[in-house]
């Protein structure tokens, strides 16, 4: 099968950075799925992951992606919630090899159906952030959905992938009232369309926007990147008992600016369940279920904002460089493989 791969921790625009391989095509036994892929988008942990290799070019192929829409091909002897012909979307395990081949083997229990009303790209655009933003939601937060009318989220870096879905999902589970943070006027206008009812610039001190509309203080903070530049504006800006949840990999952070206000802090990792085989693994075949329900009835809809053509090594370099450029909103997603 045609496969895409990093050899080693190179440049996203170094020619050898990602590579066209050939590799078998694996056989699917217990729990997984064989998937035939055909559409995928990328994620800053492909790059932080392609970047992570070593210097010197080892002898096994690390084929990376995690966000991916195709269709079941095989299953193995345990599978009870999939057959072939059925049309699946799913992020899969980190510790697996990724989506960036024609043929990928996925646990049935980090699964779910593709909404009905999405083609294989808009579809694949959406896994990996719907989960993380789900989970941060529900699972870190633990917010309930249908409650928390007349109380505020901030939400840090809101027009990337996860931010896109994140504004969607609490403005659609939630009464929670969403105050999105974004630099440039195409980003502020991105997330004023998917639904954030106020916009301010981080490039400024999150307290000094939130003034500016006049808001003193918000429950909550989900923050997706550059945590560590904003950690003493996000403490500034809590509320006394609330909550700050985020995804990245800041700098060190004092933390012990949280005990004052006794803010609690929460850290997401979309793959935990998978890394750790947890009992409720399960959990995110669950949800990813309930978000292609809401995709079909139109209450959410696909972050899809670049497509940049087919599955190659060249196409999923330029991919990865406008990831490392900090420039995008929405997803960035490929779609086929070429003959």
């Amino acid at each position: 099968m045609k496969a895409i791969a990093a050899f080693a921790g190179l440049p996203a625009d170094h020619p050898q950075s990602l590579q066209d391989i050939t590799l078998p095509t694996p056989v699917a036994h217990g729990h997984d799925l064989l998937v035939r892929v055909h559409a995928i988008s990328v994620n800053p942990v492909d790059t932080k992951i392609r970047r992570s290799l070593p210097a010197t070019p080892q002898e096994t192929p690390r084929v990376l992606g995690w966000d991916a829409a195709g269709v079941v091909e095989a299953v193995g002897e345990q599978v009870t919630l999939f057959q072939p012909g059925d049309r699946v979307w799913y992020a899969g395990a980190i510790q697996r090899d990724g989506s960036n081949c024609e043929y990928q083997l996925v646990d049935e229990r980090l699964v779910g159906r593709m909404p009905a009303t999405l083609d294989f790209a808009a579809a694949a655009a959406l896994p990996l952030t719907a989960i993380t933003a789900w989970e941060l939601l529900f699972d870190r937060l633990g917010l309930h959905q249908g409650g928390h009318h007349g109380e505020r989220l901030l939400i840090v870096g809101a027009a990337g992938g996860v931010g896109s879905i994140l504004i969607q999902l609490a403005r659609a589970l939630t009464g929670l009232q969403v105050i999105a943070t974004a630099s440039r006027p195409e980003s502020q206008a991105w997330v004023r369309e998917l639904g954030a009812q106020q916009v301010i610039n981080h490039q400024q001190p999150l307290s000094a926007g939130l003034d500016a509309l006049g808001v003193a203080e918000v429950d909550y903070v989900i923050s997706l990147n550059q945590t560590d530049r904003h950690f003493e504006e996000i403490v500034k800006v809590l509320k006394p008992q609330g909550k700050l949840a985020l995804i990245d990999d800041p700098e060190p952070i004092d933390v012990r600016l949280l005990k004052r206000k006794s803010l609690s802090l929460h850290w997401e990792l979309m793959f935990t369940r998978s890394l750790y085989a947890t009992g409720d693994m399960v959990a995110q075949h669950q949800l990813l279920q309930k978000v292609a329900d809401m995709v079909d009835a139109g209450r959410i809809r696909s972050t899809l904002a670049a497509q940049l053509g087919s599955i190659n090594a060249a196409n999923l370099c330029r991919a990865h460089a406008l990831l490392e450029s900090n420039a995008v909103t929405g997803k960035v997603v490929l779609a086929g493989f070429d003959d």
